[in-house]
């Protein structure tokens, strides 16, 4: 928008549709093919925009990516150079002794089904009383939301921030361990700013000239002459810093 470049000529550009442009944008992961492609989206994307790649799939990857639980089966086909023929085909021996192999694979699975099969009328109750309880626990933990990287916890303390300005104004702000997210620098009207994570942000702002967004909800500013600067965490809240104790980004 700062640029004023239409969406159709970066989509021209990085030959990435534009519907997909407007997920990366609005965060909205779940439009998206896969975190193959949303890393690969937003290297292209960065750079047709003079951005940091780098820096954009790392914030993804540590809020958004979740570490894959799927396991590739192993297929095990062993041949014996001694159980082939001369012309090249499996000798009559190997090929008995692979489907005796195969034979009683094939028998201990009816075996376990037939046990599974005659031992979960007596599980019945037993199974019954477990979801129940279950039950109970998933109901108190309803009221939660599912985050942004994709999972649900029971209790968080991260916080999610963003900006609006209304006006020219001086932002700096960092997120937990002093990682600065905007580096000092001078936000124009019209201009917003990603929706960052973290459990602890510190922030100094030039003026009141900004909407501050802490977990979707708009926290008014008061007008100042001065520099603000706040301390925002879940248990504390926000906390009003002293000029000493204001982040600077040098």
């Amino acid at each position: 928008m700062r640029e004023r470049i239409d969406v159709s000529e970066i989509e021209a550009k990085t030959k990435i549709r534009a519907k997909y442009l407007r997920a990366l944008e609005n965060e909205e992961w779940g439009l998206l093919p896969g975190p193959t492609f949303v890393k690969s989206f937003l290297r292209t994307y960065a750079t047709a925009l003079g951005l940091d790649g780098k820096a954009l799939v790392e914030e993804y990857r540590l809020h958004h990516e979740r570490p894959s639980e799927g396991m590739e089966p192993i297929v095990s086909s062993p041949q014996s150079a001694r159980g082939r023929r001369q012309g090249g085909g499996p000798s009559p021996g190997a090929s008995r002794g692979y489907m005796i192999a195969v034979g009683s694979i094939v028998a201990v699975i009816i075996v376990l089904i037939i046990l599974l099969a005659t031992s979960s009328s007596s599980k019945k109750s037993a199974g019954d009383h477990a979801a129940t309880t279950v039950s109970k626990g998933a109901g108190a933990a309803k009221h939660h939301k599912t985050g942004s990287a994709g999972s649900t916890h029971a209790t968080s303390d991260v916080l999610s921030l963003s900006l609006t300005p209304t006006g020219a104004v001086y932002v700096c702000l960092l997120g937990d361990g002093g990682r600065k997210l905007i580096p000092g620098s001078e936000l124009q009207p019209g201009q917003s700013t990603p929706t960052y994570h973290a459990k602890h942000f510190e922030i100094t702002l030039g003026n009141n000239a900004v909407e501050l967004y802490v977990d979707g909800k708009l926290r008014t500013i008061p007008a100042s002459s001065t520099a603000i600067g706040y301390s925002i965490t879940k248990a504390q809240g926000r906390k009003t810093l002293s000029a000493a104790q204001q982040p600077t980004c040098q």
